[in-house]
């Protein structure tokens, strides 16, 4: 090779390292940012039991986050005794209000949202349960806060694990990925990046109420996000609500499981449950 051909590939080199270096700088600029970003929420709610913190508290502290071994949590295979939800070959698992859904499915087998079409119920009712489901929001970045890969797991349509992007993106504490919403935030963050797989292996408890309606024990959640424990027997204060104290009502022992369209195209897949009463 000629000098002056040796000197110029060097130089293309280092300026290729250094607009490297550059992009990541930057690129670490805006994480740092969004993290240290003031997360939205509110301080004039409902205060929750202990008196505090309000229903989706800002000052709240966030969990510290965690890095799930990787492919924790997916790919895991009904039992034999599972009802199949969804295994990317349709959608006769679930209705919206009694009719087909108007999710997509797309060739890789994965159920998305289609925003604004409506949220989902299984076809059939449960109570005491094992649910295993399989999750991801959008790879295109979009939105920040509560706006950014939102949809949620409603045990009995009532009381929600919360689905989001928190990778980086802050929000409430008690609204973030894994929260039981409104309620409590998960042990610790255990989210992948945007558009990557990720999974909930939780297990719920029905609420019991007695003949004349009163509370008998609190529906009980157990979460594992990504294989990390992140509700561990869980006591829920009442049915899901945003800005208010959640509270019971009398139900009936088996609901449907509602899957919810909150206007982003999250995607499912691997969905499964075992009926545990």
């Amino acid at each position: 090779m000629r000098t002056g051909s040796h000197t110029a590939v060097l130089l293309l080199t280092l300026v290729l390292s250094l607009l490297a270096a550059l992009l990541m700088s930057s690129a670490t600029t805006v994480q740092a940012a969004d993290d240290d970003r003031a997360p939205e929420g509110y301080t004039d709610s409902d205060l929750l039991p202990g008196g505090q913190w309000t229903v989706h508290d800002p000052r709240r502290p966030a969990p510290p986050k965690v890095r799930p071994g990787p492919g924790a949590g997916l790919g895991t295979a009904a039992p034999d005794d599972a009802i199949v939800l969804f295994d990317g070959s349709g959608t006769a698992g679930f209705e919206a209000g009694g009719k087909p859904i108007g999710w997509s499915v797309d060739e890789d087998g994965g159920m998305s949202v289609v925003p604004d079409s409506g949220s989902i119920q299984t076809v059939q009712s449960f109570g005491d349960c094992q649910l295993h489901i399989e999750w991801a929001s959008p790879a295109e970045v979009v939105g920040d806060g509560q706006g950014r890969g939102n949809s949620g797991v409603f045990f009995m349509g009532r009381y929600e694990v919360q689905i989001l992007d928190s990778f980086v993106s802050r929000t409430y504490s008690d609204g973030q990925a894994a929260a039981l919403y409104g309620q409590f935030p998960p042990l610790v963050n255990a989210s992948r990046a945007p558009g990557e797989w990720q999974g909930y292996d939780m297990t719920f408890r029905r609420p019991r109420f007695g003949e004349d309606g009163e509370l008998v024990s609190p529906a009980r959640v157990t979460v594992f996000h990504n294989g990390v424990l992140v509700h561990d027997a869980q006591d829920l204060i009442g049915a899901t609500s945003h800005k208010n104290l959640a509270k019971y009502s009398a139900h009936e022992d088996k609901l449907q499981i509602g899957l919810q369209d909150h206007h982003n195209p999250v995607r499912f897949r691997n969905i499964w449950i075992r009926e545990l009463e």
